[in-house]
């Protein structure tokens, strides 16, 4: 039977014009480009200046994707933003995006969970599509993380980058098979007794301080790697496929290690992995859409590609959604 389907048709992204390698950052905190690369793959991370805020680089994010799928602004009537540092504590990233790009109507907000921000986000959107609330999303992730840092604290400052990714979706007809276009599915997770695990010690509530970034790696990492194939399990079985059947697995991008890890325990083929975090480094909710334009426009995802993508973030919160491209 026939039903609504929430397909990509356009992707884009957007990058600081600084690009900062591990040898520069070894010059001012105490690392090595060796050291960061064999334990995070990272080697060269994008940093925004002042006039390079969230909603400037998710405003132009967001003008590639809408060029990609050849649309304007006024085709969409949905703006969803994740982020976990916007410009201002209010109004929301996401209405400046829709400024940005010129839109007088429409519905925009932010979603934040961290790092599975843009799974969160797509979830969100196709939820609209799917019950006819809208006809086009734009889902975005946008971070400008350098803000968070304490660049005194070399275990955590290496790690992060700043850039943004957006995704155009619109909703069509589907046969409600799994060799459909557009989102299959996904499945949403979330656990806030592991707070002291990764989060900011600040905030508008608390401190009235932005605050710092601060992490436990070897928690995250365990559980990463351990706790939550249950949602891309999830994913499988509720669109009946498997990781043979996988074209993409595109990741958050946080940590090589955690990434190969996960896969081989998933079962899915390494070349099957896409792989952006030595060149962006972790962009928390921008870094899935940043790996998808990526692997779009050298190639590798094609038009009907069956693509999972997967995230956790502080929190926990994490989530998957399998998408035919």
């Amino acid at each position: 039977m026939t039903c609504l389907r929430s397909v990509v048709v356009g992707c884009g992204s957007a990058l600081p014009a600084r690009c900062v390698t591990n040898d520069e950052l070894a010059k001012t905190v105490e690392t090595s480009d060796e050291w960061i690369v064999q334990r995070t793959g990272i080697r060269q991370r994008y940093l925004s200046d002042a006039s390079e805020t969230t909603s400037v680089l998710g405003t132009r994010a967001a003008q590639a994707a809408l060029d990609d799928a050849g649309l304007a602004a006024a085709d969409i009537d949905l703006v969803i933003c994740a982020t976990s540092t916007p410009d201002h504590t209010f109004p929301s990233t996401a209405t400046q995006i829709q400024a940005g790009l010129g839109m007088t109507g429409g519905v925009a907000f932010d979603l934040q969970a961290v790092c599975a921000g843009f799974v969160y986000a797509v979830t969100t959107a196709d939820k609209f599509l799917v019950t006819g609330s809208a006809r086009r999303a734009l889902v975005v992730g946008a971070e400008t993380f350098s803000r968070l840092l304490d660049w005194e604290d070399r275990t955590t400052c290496v790690l992060f980058g700043d850039g943004a990714g957006a995704v155009v979706l619109e909703a069509r007809e589907g046969e409600g098979t799994s060799a459909d276009r557009g989102v299959l599915t996904s499945s949403l997770r979330s656990d806030g007794r592991h707070r002291e695990k990764l989060y900011v010690d600040g905030g508008p509530g608390s401190t009235g301080t932005t605050g710092h970034l601060r992490m436990t790696g070897k928690e995250v990492f365990r559980f990463a790697v351990g706790s939550v194939t249950d949602v891309i399990d999830d994913a499988f079985r509720a669109s009946g496929t498997n990781a043979d059947d996988l074209d993409w697995f595109v990741p958050h991008q946080a940590n090589r290690r955690i990434i190969e890890a996960s896969a081989d325990k998933l079962g899915i083929a390494r070349d099957k992995v896409v792989l952006t975090v030595d060149r962006h480094g972790n962009t928390s909710a921008a870094s899935i859409p940043l790996a998808l334009d990526v692997a779009r426009r050298d190639g590798r995802i094609k038009d009907g590609d069956l693509v999972m993508i997967e995230a956790i973030g502080g929190g926990f919160t994490w989530g998957a959604a399998l998408i035919r491209w």
